[in-house]
């Protein structure tokens, strides 16, 4: 399991191009009003569908360019040459707004935000830069799950008690420039907030008042949570650490946002940071993720190559240090579709979620996804753990056994391209980062939360040995998925939020429920206040955004609501960019140092509200 060579993509190392029948394409496409937010991934189901024929196809002698080099191209560059250079004849079969969505699907960032997102550009910039102080000497929420253990349990610097809830009120809100959504989980450190934006700029804001330190921008969107270390060897000081949508990693001086080092770990054209690297130890663990399985199956496309990873770098210099694939076996030719196109296996089993630290064991614990092709591997819709030290695989727990799945299969079977699996699986993902605590009496339990609804109890002294099964899911039929991108454990319970709506808490030691508090959805455009988005616990209370854009907090005693807020709709900003809030869809709420930060206007589910607020909250 252990591989240090290079993903083999023939001739797919690159991103899929330009398009001769893009005319076609854009009309079977969802319309899109003018004033509509771009975003950047909108296009990547049209380069797969109807450009591999040129761009990409191992069978073919095309003299297209390398899409890989295309990729690395301005949105402004790719506009200008399907306006008036040498795409100008397909890009008159394209409108201006579908001109625009290639551009910025290729490019990883919207159309002028290179300009846009400039700190300089901003009127908030903080009068000076004090040198940074220790970041674990003060309050601070450190990455995804707040400590090593991903619990999303805040409690020694929370400085909010459950009593003082009902008092938070706003205290200043940031707009995200350019319209773009509110992906990032918000890092606090130091007296300052570290968060990614889709444009690909990285901010550093005053936690207290939201005036700008600086800003960094990545050569793609950032929507990770950032991690904060010590720069050992470096006169930085603090390092800032993150990946980004083109397979990139990052650090960065705390205090001044210079670029310090950057490293590629997937030569993928498909590959993408979606979880969070962790920090530990002078060592970055970076979880790798793809899009290749959203339009894999059109005939066109040589499915698949794709195979999802962890990545062990050097957090001084950024070497790598290991990389172990999630599938042991290399993708090879397999057969050929109806279009004649050659087809590989295995692949797929991308990693989406921060991996967890147990020091004990030395290892890291990680959640896999689905299979793209079939049979699924051992190794997908499962939890893994790794030696730190090698990289060598410790154990593999397979939650479900027989999921080869890709977006656009799940129809009836004649209606389906032969680049489908023939049998199609449920997509049941482990999207959450695994959960790592101790119970009464010196036992340990290792929490995993699958799409399915159901929540695996491990035991990591034990190889990872089943301890219990918990089906969290309230209503049927069930929804797909249910449980996303994670909960919240303390003490004694774990908290979910469902993509069916409402919240419940299971107790750790036998996943036992102890209460579930429905929610109804609060926005006349939703139909039910779905929440995927993470959960984030401090002592007696838990905080859960929705779809419909109300935050909640609620009671870890016996699940009442202590307060709510509603976040879609429009906001006066420090920085003087027009902002409004949306859903919650991925990341959740911060709390550090008396004040919760949350971004609001990130979704996942095709129709969700989108936003591009960061807001900040603090007892009154």
């Amino acid at each position: 399991m252990l591989a240090r060579k290079k993903s083999p993509a023939p001739l797919l190392t690159g991103t899929l191009l330009f398009l001769a029948a893009t005319g076609m394409v854009w009309a079977q496409a969802k319309p899109q009003q003018d004033d509509e937010p771009l975003g950047t991934e909108s296009g990547f189901g049209v380069f797969q569908q109807h450009c591999t024929l040129c761009h990409g196809n191992p069978d073919t002698k095309s003299r297209a360019p390398d899409p890989s080099t295309l990729r690395q191209l301005a949105p402004e560059q790719i506009y200008d040459a399907l306006s008036s250079g040498t795409m100008k004849i397909q890009g008159r079969k394209l409108s201006e707004i579908a001109k625009r969505r290639v551009a910025e699907s290729l490019s990883g960032r919207p159309f002028g935000s290179t300009q846009s997102g400039d700190a300089s550009h901003m009127p908030n910039q903080c009068a000076s830069n004090p040198p940074l102080t220790d970041p674990a000497g003060g309050p601070e929420w450190n990455g995804w799950g707040a400590d090593l253990a991903n619990t999303r349990f805040q409690s020694r610097t929370a400085g909010i008690t459950a009593a003082e809830i009902p008092r938070l009120k706003l205290r200043w809100a940031f707009g995200y420039p350019h319209g773009v959504t509110a992906a990032g989980q918000p890092t606090v450190a130091a007296g300052r907030i570290f968060v990614g934006t889709d444009i690909g700029y990285v901010y550093s804001l005053d936690a207290a008042t939201g005036c700008l330190y600086w800003s960094f921008q990545a050569k793609a969107s950032v929507r990770n949570a950032i991690s904060i270390g010590s720069a050992e060897g470096r006169s930085a000081g603090y390092a800032v650490y993150f990946g980004d949508a083109k397979a990139n990693v990052y650090a960065l001086d705390a205090a001044s946002g210079q670029l310090l080092w950057s490293t590629h770990v997937e030569d993928h054209f498909t590959a993408r940071i979606t979880g969070a690297p962790t920090l530990y130890a002078g060592h970055l663990y970076v979880p790798v993720s793809s899009f290749e399985e959203f339009a894999a199956e059109a005939r066109d496309y040589p499915c698949c190559t794709f195979r999802g990873s962890v990545v062990a770098l050097d957090a001084t210099t950024g070497r790598q240090i290991w990389k172990t694939y999630v599938i042991a076996d290399e993708p090879h030719p397999t057969r050929r579709n109806s279009s004649g196109m050659q087809l590989f296996a295995p692949a797929g089993a991308s990693v989406w979620n921060a991996p967890t630290v147990d020091a004990e064991r030395n290892a890291i614990y990680f959640g896999t996804g689905d299979s793209e092709t079939e049979p699924a591997a051992k190794t997908s819709d499962a939890v893994m753990a790794l030696d730190m030290t090698t990289g060598a695989v410790l154990w593999t727990f397979q939650a479900f056994e027989k999921d080869s799945y890709l977006v656009g299969c799940e129809g009836p079977p004649r209606q389906r391209s032969d680049n489908c699996p023939k049998t199609v699986g449920p997509d049941w993902d482990f999207g959450a980062s695994p959960i790592l605590r101790s119970l009464p009496g010196g036992q340990r339990v290792l929490l995993a939360a699958q799409k399915s609804g159901n929540i695996f109890a491990l035991d990591p002294d034990r190889h990872g040995a089943l301890l219990w099964q918990a089906d969290v899911e309230t209503k049927r039929p069930r929804p797909n998925p249910v449980l996303v991108w994670g909960g919240a454990a303390d003490e004694q319970n774990a908290y979910f939020g469902l993509t069916s709506g409402g919240m419940v808490a299971i107790g750790l030691t036998d996943g036992a429920r102890k209460w579930f508090t429905p929610m109804v959805a609060k926005h006349a455009s939703r139909d039910r206040a779905g929440m995927s988005a993470a959960a984030t616990a401090i002592p007696g209370a838990v905080f859960v955004g929705g779809w419909d854009g109300m935050l909640h907090a609620l009671s870890t005693t016996d699940g009442r609501k202590l307060w709510e807020f509603a976040t879609a709709r429009g906001f006066r900003t420090v920085n003087q960019v027009p902002a409004k809030g949306g859903s919650f869809g991925a990341p959740g709420p911060t709390v550090a140092g008396g004040m919760l930060f949350v971004g609001s206007g990130y979704g996942v589910f095709g129709d969700d509200l989108p936003g591009n607020v960061l807001l900040a909250f603090s007892v009154e």
